[in-house]
């Protein structure tokens, strides 16, 4: 392979999601919302009593239990907590929050998560290590204190402070999820916001998103994938795998909608075989790793998605025939593949595009289907 090609390929990850990110969002119908204030206590006793829910971006892995589980984890440092419950104590205004009420009536946080989760700590009195919540970056008057020794006079002016909160009404048939997905995509359009993946699984948590965590965690794809991504990527490159294997015919671009309608029709793996699912992902892992190896997704250092999803979903249709593999030809048939300039555009360049996904599955399906 050429510098060119290698560079080309090094640069896809980068260039798409920013060819994601400048996609005209799609239309949809207006959304309904209100304002409404909500009282500091009475936030907090919401959200210990499951009335306010603040969403997971980050489902169960393989051994049930629950990985970072609130939008990266909570990621505010001690001085920002405390100083925004300073706030509250002396009585200023804060930035609202906005939540969605869905159909059970049940608050989802749309924005506001740092804010409310230091909320909570604060009025349990411990931090996410377990240690004392106890006020350090704030004036002399309230250093050292905790919600337990406030004195009346502060813990009213605590309690009965008001959070402004837009509330938007959920409604599957008016805008519905797109509509939502698109607010979520709006409110963090700046600062570090957050990957298509992790709005994928807040708004569409199920028995799907649990199988692709489960898959994620596989010796295999770890062998192939490298070190798990932070930002969900590796499991966004599963649901890319399945839904291109399962459904190529019905891609449309953008990537991001033709995954979330997937993720939304098979919420619950309607109509999906997990445990044949399973089988091939995992034949189709084991196989590449007993020929091209563990640098198979590794062309450059870099992790290409295209050329992932490609191989993938070429090699687990030859798959589909009982015949055994030869190792040493399917090492062959992905070097030629990594010098066909045909192949070499549609992963390295607008690789969302319709005609670009159709040719590149084309092309890893006919260069395997000899091996």
């Amino acid at each position: 392979m050429t510098s060119d090609q290698g560079n080309l390929l090094g640069e896809e990850a980068q260039e798409e999601e920013e060819a994601e990110a400048a996609e005209p969002f799609p239309t949809t119908e207006p959304i309904s919302y209100f304002g409404t204030d909500f009282d500091v206590h009475g936030l907090v006793r919401r959200l210990n009593e499951g009335d306010i829910e603040v969403p997971n971006f980050n489902p169960p892995d393989q051994t049930g239990t629950e990985l970072a589980g609130f939008q990266r984890a909570f990621v505010w440092r001690k001085y920002q907590m405390d100083r925004f419950v300073e706030s509250l104590l002396l009585g200023y205004p804060v930035p609202g929050i906005f939540l969605v009420q869905q159909p059970d009536r049940k608050l989802l946080v749309l924005d506001g998560q740092q804010r409310l989760r230091t909320l909570q700590r604060f009025y349990a009195g411990s931090l996410e290590d377990g240690g004392e919540f106890e006020l350090e970056n704030v004036s002399d008057q309230f250093l050292g204190l905790t919600y337990a020794s406030l004195d009346i006079e502060q813990r009213r002016s605590l309690d009965n402070n008001f959070i402004h909160a837009t509330v938007i009404k959920y409604d599957p048939e008016v805008g519905g999820d797109e509509a939502i997905y698109q607010l979520f995509e709006r409110l963090n359009a700046s600062g570090s916001n957050l990957y298509p993946h992790e709005i994928r699984i807040a708004l569409y948590p199920g028995l799907l998103v649990e199988f692709i965590s489960s898959l994620n965690g596989a010796e295999p794809w770890r062998d192939l994938y490298g070190p798990r991504s932070p930002r969900l990527k590796d499991q966004e490159q599963i649901l890319r795998f399945i839904a291109l294997y399962t459904e190529s015919a019905r891609y449309k671009r953008p990537l991001k909608g033709f995954l979330n309608t997937f993720v939304k029709e098979h919420r619950n793996c309607e109509n999906l075989d997990q445990e044949a699912l399973r089988r091939r992902f995992l034949d189709t892992c084991e196989t590449l790793l007993a020929g091209p190896g563990k640098n198979a997704f590794r062309p450059t250092r870099v992790v290409n998605a295209a050329l992932v999803d490609s191989v993938m979903v070429g090699l687990a249709r030859r798959l589909e025939d009982a015949r055994p593999v030869d190792p040493s030809k399917l090492t062959a048939a992905l070097d030629l593949l990594l010098v066909d300039q045909d192949f070499l555009a549609a992963i390295a360049r607008a690789t969302a595009d319709e005609e670009r996904v159709e040719r590149r599955l084309q092309k890893a399906t006919q260069a395997f289907s000899v091996v």
